[in-house]
């Protein structure tokens, strides 16, 4: 009965009364929680204890404000709180978007990266940017916003800046720097290094890097061990391999240490500038150059394997592995194995590289695809058809899946060993099998279809080619211009080239070359002349090539003074006309009885430096002996000794005779 009443009493007039006649008085009471906090309370305590289930009975009533509350009230327990957001996401979150929003996100993000969890959060940025379209200064200006709120950390930042740098968003990740430096917030040193590793590795951006690296520097920022090897690698990636190694003094300098990645750019820094033996030297001097703290590991003793098989010492490489790497018990591993095997190959050496081939399996190492395929390839480059065949059973045997380069060199194998019919079986195959295929296979398909003057299969190829959803490059069109041109077709090759232009190929040197050699052929030499003064004119850099294509057309017209124009302008543009150019001039002259102006090209050659060899010899000498007089020949042939050019036996044989 009392409790009506005292709910009535609560309604009419309240407990507390300043009316001194009142002999009660009651202390205020605290304000009733309003309906959210009790949810987000209950939320929090059930999250606290893990009860999942019971959350599902407030997935209809939960909005945007409660979820940030819950979030941000179950920040010491940084699991439950992402558990929660994204529970709620998958319950609520449309298909295409978020149901949660980007204040929401952010103090998400801020729990997660107090807690250290950086990967968790970062994923919530990248995801933010890619698939809901937050721009980066939007996600900045509400992280901005919430910061003091959480109680967060700068790191937040460092995060953003990663976030932006793993979806390839330079300008945004630089964005952020130069917003936050505005605003006197200094990014870490860690965050610095982030974004011109970046620039260095993902945009390949050397120039970017070196600006942004002396703008941080500008900006007072030390540079710790991780900037150093940026440097380090920056200037190896120029071939600015001893300016790299100076760096490593600067370092020592600072009381920075190098560590193992720093020694290992170096080393491979040499080796790829094919200086091995400085190389092996700073190997050896690695632990006392680090203070003792730095030994060599896997990777610096391949790096050292490859540059030595790269220069032809594969003997010496495989040396290191046997004394050096099993004597510090460094195991070696796959790559070492491939890497010896086809620097024996490349040389020449195929039983040493099938011999590592079989013990590598002896070992225990399964080879993979890269292995399969460098063995293959030399196998097929020597003539070891057969071989080459049975390794590729062989691979498909051990669960090594064939690549686009295997096929690609299997196709060029057999073609290479006039096999042209098989390859054109093989690759057809591998077309109908849905086999990873490339432009490369076709390619290496129609040159040697082209080579072997089957231009209209080669065409048909690249109709298939453009079947298979791929794009002819440019060098499909010059092969197919070039197989135009030597069967004399240039009209077919010029609808080729106008067709490579229209859609959007810009041609090579060795396009214009083969067009070149193709009006040559026709008799166009004015048209070739022509293009010539063209391609000079528009910029274009031409080569020996071009002027000696030139110039045997002129002679195989029997056009003298224009093949010595050619000379002359070849001369002119700083190409150098070389012996085997003069020796087809002055045999020409020879054989139309033009003998003064081949001693005078002869003469010329002395004066410009370009020694005659004893092909040169030959061909003067036996034309003046069959066409001159003794005199004539006896002279000659002392003006040619007197300035060093040794005759062959032919040609001695051939003056002595005169003189018997």
């Amino acid at each position: 009965m009392l409790a009506p009443a005292l709910r009535l009493l609560r309604r009419s007039k309240p407990l507390h009364s300043s009316n001194p006649r009142c002999g009660l008085h009651f202390p205020p009471l605290p304000p009733l929680p309003n309906d959210d906090e009790v949810i987000v309370e209950s939320i929090s305590r059930n999250l606290r204890h893990h009860k999942w289930s019971f959350l599902q009975r407030f997935s209809p009533i939960l909005t945007d404000s409660i979820v940030r509350r819950a979030v941000l009230r179950s920040r010491g327990s940084p699991e439950s709180a992402l558990g929660f957001f994204n529970w709620v996401e998958r319950e609520k979150g449309p298909k295409n978007g978020s149901f949660l929003s980007l204040e929401t996100h952010s103090i998400m993000i801020h729990v997660l990266v107090s807690s250290r969890k950086f990967e968790e959060a970062v994923f919530l940025m990248k995801r933010l940017m890619r698939r809901d379209g937050v721009s980066v200064l939007e996600l900045l200006g509400s992280l901005g916003k919430s910061f003091r709120v959480c109680s967060s950390v700068p790191d937040v930042y460092d995060a953003l800046i990663r976030a932006c740098t793993q979806i390839g968003a330079s300008e945004d990740a630089y964005l952020v720097i130069e917003k936050l430096r505005l605003k006197g917030f200094r990014v870490s040193i860690h965050a610095w290094n982030n974004f011109l590793n970046h620039l260095l590795v993902a945009k390949c951006d050397l120039l970017g890097f070196w600006k942004r690296y002396r703008e941080m520097l500008s900006f007072g920022y030390a540079e710790n061990v991780n900037t150093f090897n940026l440097i380090i690698y920056a200037l190896c990636k120029e071939s600015r391999v001893c300016e790299a190694f100076s760096v490593l003094y600067r370092m020592l300098k600072k009381g920075i240490s190098p560590n193992v990645v720093s020694f290992n750019m170096l080393v491979d820094g040499f080796c790829r500038n094919r200086e091995v033996d400085i190389a092996l030297k700073l190997m050896h001097h690695m632990s006392i150059l680090s203070g003792m703290n730095v030994e060599p590991n896997s990777i610096t003793y391949n790096s050292i394997i490859n540059g030595l098989c790269k220069v032809g010492r594969s003997t010496s490489g495989e040396e290191i592995v046997r004394e050096d790497m099993i004597g510090k018990r460094i195991l070696p591993n796959v790559r070492t194995f491939a890497t010896l095997i086809d620097g024996y190959a490349r040389e020449g050496k195929l039983e040493e590289a099938l011999r590592l081939f079989n013990e590598m399996m002896e070992k225990g190492f399964v080879p993979n695809t890269v292995v399969y395929n460098s063995l293959m390839n030399w196998l097929f480059k020597q003539g070891y058809v057969e071989e080459a065949c049975l390794l590729f059973s062989d691979m498909r045997g051990n669960h090594a899946p064939p690549d686009r380069y295997t096929h690609a060199i299997v196709v060029d194998g057999c073609c290479r060993n006039g096999l042209v019919s098989e390859a054109v079986g093989y690759h057809k195959q591998i077309r109908e099998q849905k086999f990873v295929e490339d432009v490369v296979s076709f390619n290496s398909l129609i040159n040697y279809l082209c080579k072997n003057g089957r231009i209209k299969e080669a065409k048909q190829l690249v109709g298939s080619m453009i079947a298979c959803g791929l794009t002819p490059d440019i060098f499909t069109y010059s092969t197919l211009i070039d197989g135009y041109c030597k069967e004399k077709s240039i009209d077919e090759a010029i609808c080729i080239y106008d067709g490579m232009v229209r859609e959007g190929h810009k041609p090579n040197i060795v396009t214009y070359n083969s067009i070149l050699n193709g009006l040559c052929k026709d008799g166009s030499l004015d048209v070739a002349r022509t293009v010539v003064d063209e391609l000079r004119r528009a910029g274009v850099l031409l080569d020996v090539i071009s002027y000696s294509t030139l110039f045997n057309g002129c002679l195989s017209h029997q056009m003298i003074d224009e093949a010595f124009s050619v000379c002359y302008e070849m001369r002119r543009v700083g190409i150098e006309v070389n012996t085997v150019t003069y020796n087809a001039l002055i045999n020409f002259l020879c054989k139309i009885g033009c003998f003064q102006r081949a001693k005078e090209l002869l003469k010329l050659m002395f004066d410009t430096g370009q020694l005659p060899d004893q092909i040169t010899y030959t061909i003067v000498i036996t034309a003046f002996s069959r066409n001159c007089n003794q005199n004539e020949v006896i002279e000659l042939h002392d003006f040619m000794v007197l300035r060093g050019v040794t005759p062959g036996d032919y040609t001695y044989n051939t003056v002595t005779r005169l003189l018997i």
